[in-house]
């Protein structure tokens, strides 16, 4: 349904607008007009007085709305919501849909197509649209009166929500009201479903029925589901004058996928609400990778004993160069560890000449005048425009890296000191920064040794020793700006490329000849050698990427074990140039590994990555790309994306039965294009069998029989090697929520170190125990839901050795 939101105020002014619609439940403040009519009609109401609003405030205010229906939850998760819901993805647990009521493919599904509300003939337009927050306006510009309308559509959720207005003048001068208006109908239905079912379950369903007029209503309730059965679906309520009435319906579902649900109430209300279910057995995942420089063909087994419609194939394209270069601008504020930080300002400071490589003038423009300081700070932000990069995030993500590079660059040890210096001379015109990478360099040049080797210490390994001189070489050569640091990189990089001359014959894996290569350190037959060292050491999957593998006792300069994706990084940059080199095939294991909110893992991966995916997939995207996914010849889905599109992450997921065994998978796009790496994951449920690995046996004793609202008891019980950090996770049935009180107990008690709870599930950690020492805990149940309902898996496994694991078969509860 359209409301117009009006807010009047005494003056002109431009402003900025932020708007949250709370749910029910908050105390009201100023007044609205606004009669209660049913969700889908439009309405529009007014804000109070102006001089109550904005209190005789000179010049135009900016008001700033906002709408979110969950007064339980936090205000940031609100404002998250709202964001995402504009931005196309499901916001605050609610599923978008178009202005019609049709549901749209829900992101989480791979694109699978959702049940359309289409209304019955004869009754009332389908609701289908609960969003927890549904407006956010972050800029409104009031007229010469003062005033402002902002049209929007409310929620088909029936209950009250609260408008909250903040606005600015000229003159800095501030002022805010909060109203509030009731969205509901005379009579409506409402079904209470559960988040999730499982393959097999029969819940018995709660269907409240509200009257809110002065007489009683008599009329036809019809329960309706598209991927389950419904017993009991039909019948006539009778529903008092201001009353309501709970009635029930069992809902059977046979294999796992959506279900959507449709309750009708004659002619005066019909909902659409929809929930998962999720298979019963153990998930089997079979998974290859790649780039779509051409047609590639893999192979892919998928066990012949799965469970019926759990057999699903999900193909994700990840973007090119640009597509993560944007990706990592974005996630770059959340990251706050020392290589983090390192990180961030490398990344913000070579950003623009990458962007300008890239063909993104507009946004290299932006960022160049940001990191040179030529950037103003704007009154009001501006609309955001496509394809440019947000200048005022940058700005404060820049501020906030440099504060923390500023704390960490104190005392930090050598390995830290050469990472810091390395992201802060990437911005020789900004004097803290500058100053502070000088110093920094200056510091990784004073612990060269006196046979050109670097850092060092009680307990190092030449190999250690030897990547920490590479690391070293590389930044202290990024100081090279000044004479004084030139005539310092010269000679650091004299004595380190005799040192590592010196110990060519101790380098024995690939993971540090590429370190040593990518430090510019070393020129000719040297550098033939150790590429040649590089190359015999890669390894190719079989879906055709290839990586690096990092060898057992090889560490980075900081001591920690490197990632794959750190050492495949690096042997992009090792063997750049070399004809001989699988280069895109690298590159696409880079490309298929990428998380857009995580990057490659660390700093210190993320760094040499990101370097190695842009020196390789510099081309730009085609205008239009056209992506298949086929079967032993037969097509199985496709996707159409043009070049906005491909520059985020792309999910394609279908149903995939028959998929048992070997099977030939192709994928192509037309045309090819280099930059693009794909990750293919064919996903089933095979039936779960006692297992037992490392001394780990694992019992679970759960109620047979159970009744809704009254706890029942669950034990478990472990014997397991003493010494160990271990994790227990208990699947739970649809409806059944554990009572924090008895887990808390079992933490104060030392039993258990903390447990956390979710939907299907409790998990335990457990702390190491003594010799001969068995683990029993008890701890209590609530269901909530009725009905035949499977449980989850149990499983027992070893912190640090995930391999290491326990599991036990589901159990089915009855629950009266």
């Amino acid at each position: 349904m359209k409301r117009t939101l009006m807010m009047g105020t005494v003056g002109v002014v431009l402003g900025a607008v932020l708007a949250f619609l709370l749910l029910l439940g908050f105390r009201l403040v100023g007044s609205v007009t606004r009669s209660a009519e049913p969700a889908g009609q439009t309405v529009s109401f007014k804000s109070a007085p102006s001089d109550a609003l904005f209190g005789g405030m000179d010049g135009a205010p900016a008001p700033v709305m906002a709408a979110a229906p969950a007064p339980s939850s936090p205000p940031m998760e609100m404002e998250e919501g709202v964001a995402e819901s504009f931005a196309g993805a499901p916001g605050g647990g609610g599923k978008l849909r178009s202005a019609n009521g049709d549901m749209a493919k829900k992101a989480d599904r791979g694109g699978r197509e959702e049940t359309k509300a289409e209304p019955a003939e004869g009754s009332a337009p389908s609701r289908a649209w609960f969003p927890e927050t549904f407006l956010f306006e972050p800029l409104v510009v009031t007229d010469a009166s003062g005033a402002a309308t902002v049209p929007v559509r409310v929620p088909d959720r029936l209950t009250r929500w609260r408008v909250l207005a903040l606005a600015h003048s000229r003159s800095g001068a501030q002022a805010g009201t909060v109203a509030g208006f009731a969205g509901t109908l005379p009579t409506y239905v409402d079904p209470v479903l559960p988040p999730f079912l499982r393959a097999g379950d029969a819940a018995r369903l709660p269907v409240q029925v509200v009257n809110t007029t002065d007489a009683a209503v008599e009329a036809s309730l019809k329960v309706e589901a598209q991927g389950a059965t419904v017993e009991g679906g039909s019948r006539t309520v009778r529903v008092p004058a201001r009353g309501s009435v709970v009635e029930y319906v069992t809902v059977r579902v046979a294999g796992p996928g959506a279900v959507a649900v449709r309750a009708t109430l004659g002619s005066a209300d019909t909902v659409v609400r929809d929930f998962d279910v999720w298979p019963t057995g153990r998930p089997v995942v079979r998974q290859r990778g790649g780039t779509l420089a051409a047609p590639r063909t893999v192979s892919l087994e998928g066990p012949a004993d799965a469970q019926a419609g759990s057999e699903r194939v999900r193909l994700l394209v990840y973007p090119g160069a640009l597509g993560v270069l944007r990706s990592e601008l974005a996630a770059s504020g959340g990251r706050e560890g020392a290589d983090d930080v390192a990180y961030t300002l490398m990344l913000i400071g070579r950003s623009p000449g990458l962007l300008a490589a890239l063909g993104e003038t507009q946004s290299a423009e932006a960022l160049k005048a940001l990191t040179s300081g030529n950037a103003k700070r704007m009154a009001t932000p501006a609309q955001p425009v496509e394809a440019v990069v947000d200048v005022e995030a940058m700005r404060k993500v820049l501020a906030q890296a440099t504060q923390r590079a500023l704390r960490e660059g104190r005392a930090p040890d050598v390995a830290t000191a050469a990472l810091l210096a390395e992201g802060a001379l990437a911005h020789p015109d900004n004097v803290v920064l500058s100053r502070l990478g000088e110093r920094l360099a200056a510091k990784v040049a004073a612990a060269q040794l006196p046979d050109g080797t670097c850092q060092g210490g009680d307990g190092w390994t030449l190999q250690r020793l030897l990547v920490a001189t590479a690391d070293c070489t590389r930044a202290v050569n990024a100081a090279a700006g000044t004479p004084e640091g030139k005539r310092r990189a010269a000679l650091f990089t004299v004595k380190a490329t005799g040192a590592l001359e010196r110990n060519r014959a101790h380098v024995k894996d690939g993971y540090t000849a590429a370190a040593l290569l990518a430090s510019g350190a070393v020129t000719g037959s040297l550098k033939d050698d150790l590429r040649t060292q590089v190359r015999d050491a890669v390894k190719t999957r079989e879906g055709g990427t290839a990586y690096l593998p990092v060898e057992q006792g090889v560490v980075d300069a900081g001591g920690g074990t490197p990632s794959e994706a750190e050492a495949t990084a690096l042997a992009v940059l090792a063997l750049e140039g070399d004809a001989k080199a699988p280069l895109a095939d690298l590159g696409a294991s880079l490309l298929s590994t990428y998380a857009p909110a995580l990057g490659w893992g660390g700093g210190r991966a993320n760094r040499l990555a990101l370097r190695a995916v842009v020196s390789l997939f510099r081309e730009p995207l085609p205008a239009k790309v056209r992506v298949v996914l086929e079967r032993d010849g037969q097509a199985i889905t496709e996707g159409t994306y043009d070049a906005k599109a491909l520059r985020e992450v792309l999910a394609l997921e279908v149903a995939a039965p028959g998929s048992g065994g070997a099977h030939a998978w192709t994928v192509r796009a037309e045309p090819a294009v280099p930059g693009l790496g794909f990750s293919l994951a064919l996903a089933a449920a095979v039936p779960w069998k006692p297992e037992s690995q490392g001394g780990l046996e694992l019992v679970v004793k759960g109620p047979t029989e159970a009744k809704v609202g009254q706890p029942a008891e669950v034990v478990v019980e472990a014997s397991t090697p003493s010494g160990l950090a271990l994790e227990l996770r208990h699947g739970l049935p649809a409806g059944v929520q554990v009572d924090p009180a008895s887990l808390d107990a079992l933490v104060a008690e030392g039993r258990v170190s903390s447990w956390d709870a979710e939907d299907g599930a409790v998990t335990l950690k457990l702390p190491p125990r003594g010799a001969g020492e068995p683990f029993q805990a008890r701890f209590r149940v609530i269901p909530t839901l009725a009905g035949t309902l499977q449980g989850g898996a149990s499983s027992l496994k070893v912190v640090s050795r995930p391999d290491l694991v326990s599991y036990v078969p589901p159990t089915i509860w009855a629950v009266r």
